[in-house]
């Protein structure tokens, strides 16, 4: 029960600080989507900004954490003070001087990254504008890696609040400069947009530094390869890139896809915003779960208490579902009433609604998968385990160039621009399901029956809850309203009810997770438990 209210505890206030993000985010993509619509422009900021945005969700979210954690909570527990902040400064020059090379590397062969993102586009000719962009962004990739490296620190000493909250600051710059004060000093909109991409980056690293100092932290300047530390977490780090990153190499594979010549112009666009839209639920809640268990499966698998790592594992993958499943569902159901109240303003028309209701649809099937990868992949790096995640990411990879290729050349009339998206979302399952067997067969029970009958009621009511939504999306008057007031109030009663409905449903079936995700259990752990599988 500790572990528990301590992920909850930890989870919480990532998620309440994250929703604040996500919120910031949304009005950032309105503002992007008012802008620019889903036209050429768009494509390419979208285009530009991906590969440094894609090393920031990989690094800040995935490879930093899962491979420096183990390391240095290791040195906190078993070396002194001095050689733990030593271990810590070191590493900090040296992910710096790594980063300034492929900042540089990255500005000077610009041309060539765009044209690697679009090589199944035979006239490449108009993504000249992503190339400038893409030299005015990539110097986030240097700020947002020491960042990373900030936020990874502070999360061993249970500091979480102030490194979740701050891509809040990047959101506020991207919103600062998209406003005419700023804009109008730019050649177009999209250039005064990559340079409140970059303002932002820079004001996350800052934010932090403070808070080191705070800790310990000395910033003595010192590189060096050979440090045991360092060595330790370069192990971890470079095969983490592929295995616990293989949704954002997906998302380079989905790129290349998406840019193809036969694909509609605004594909890539429409992609950005349903996977943002689907973003919101997956960071809201996994991706907290995911960042408060980690350290502590670490802590778990360094005292070889292996029976409570696959304990706050069940749990936390069966929370997570909870949350994700009838996410899932609602996305589905209501896509097309969820974009057109978000998005469908200035230049983003009614076929661009059309274009991101599509991608969201494929997008957030996968949703459950995407979450459940974020959250066993530290169990295995928790006890340094890499290669087998690297393993199953390889043949997850092929999986997705598979199904995108198949997507592409035979099915084009049935998923059209959603096919990067599906492609994304099955090889999200493989890339689970495969871990999972995995990770029982190593590790031993798991509680498996627990976990299917707990998936069993979630899905369940979320299937209850998804045929009332559909009914009720039906019966609204939705399509009759025109004013954005009007449809905003409907959709957020559709929501409200849902959620009542997915709610008061789990309360009847005694799903111990409603307790649970409020972290209200306090008295007893819930009953109703099975024997392990």
């Amino acid at each position: 029960m500790v572990e528990k209210k301590q992920i909850l505890k930890s989870a919480s206030i990532i998620t309440l600080v994250t929703i604040a993000s996500r919120i910031l985010g949304y009005w950032r993509d309105q503002r992007i989507a008012l802008l620019l619509g889903t036209g050429p422009l768009a494509d390419s900021f979208w285009l530009a900004y991906r590969l440094p945005n894609m090393l920031r969700r990989l690094v800040g979210e995935g490879a930093m954490s899962a491979a420096f954690i183990p390391v240095f909570t290791g040195y906190v527990a078993k070396r002194s003070p001095d050689e733990v902040w030593e271990f810590a400064n070191r590493l900090f020059w040296t992910l710096a001087l790594l980063l300034a090379v492929v900042t540089v590397l990255g500005m000077i062969f610009s041309r060539e990254v765009v044209l690697l993102f679009t090589a199944l586009d035979r006239a490449p000719g108009h993504w000249e504008d992503a190339i400038g962009l893409n030299r005015v962004v990539f110097p986030y990739v240097f700020f947002i890696g020491l960042a990373a490296l900030a936020m990874a620190i502070l999360n061993c000493f249970h500091i979480f609040g102030p490194p979740a909250a701050t891509p809040v600051l990047l959101n506020i710059a991207i919103i600062v400069f998209s406003f005419g004060a700023l804009r109008r000093h730019f050649a177009d909109p999209a250039q005064a947009l990559a340079v409140g991409v970059l303002l932002g980056g820079s004001l996350q690293f800052l934010m932090l530094l403070p808070l080191l100092v705070k800790q310990g932290m000395r910033f003595e300047f010192g590189v060096s390869f050979r440090h045991p530390g360092i060595r330790s977490v370069a192990r971890l780090m470079v095969p983490a890139f592929l295995g616990y990153g293989v949704y954002q190499i997906n998302v380079v594979v989905s790129t290349i896809f998406a840019t193809a010549e036969r694909m509609p112009e605004g594909t890539l666009t429409a992609l950005q915003y349903g996977d943002r839209v689907m973003e919101l639920v997956l960071g809201g809640y996994a991706i907290a779960v995911a960042t408060a268990i980690l350290p502590m499966m670490s802590h778990q698998a360094a005292s070889l208490e292996y029976e409570k790592l696959k304990q706050t594992f069940a749990f936390s993958l069966r929370i997570v579902s909870f949350i994700t499943i009838p996410a899932m569902v609602g996305l589905v159901v209501m896509r097309e009433p969820i974009i057109r109240v978000l998005f469908q303003y200035g230049e983003f028309d009614t076929e661009s609604t059309t274009l991101t209701a599509r991608a969201l649809l494929y997008y957030a099937v996968g949703l459950p998968a995407l979450a459940g990868v974020k959250l066993i992949v530290p169990g295995f790096y928790s006890s340094q385990d890499v290669r087998t995640p690297v393993r199953v990411a390889i043949y997850a990879l092929i999986l997705n160039c598979v199904v995108n290729v198949l997507c592409l050349h035979l099915f084009f009339p049935v998923f059209q621009n959603g096919g990067p998206a599906l492609a994304t979302s099955v090889a999200a399952y493989f890339n689970f399901f495969v871990l999972f067997v995995i990770f029982r067969q190593r590790y031993g029970r798991l509680g498996t029956l627990d976990i299917l009958i707990s998936l069993g009621k979630t899905t369940f009511c979320a299937a209850v809850m998804g045929a009332a939504c559909y009914l009720a999306l039906q019966l609204s008057p939705f399509e009759r309203f025109q004013g954005v007031l009007a449809h905003a109030g409907i959709l957020g009663l559709l929501i409200l009810g849902a959620t009542a409905l997915f709610l008061g449903l789990a309360w009847l079936l005694r799903c111990p997770e409603v307790e649970e995700v409020w972290g209200i259990a306090r008295r007893a752990q819930p009953t109703g438990r099975s024997g392990a599988v």
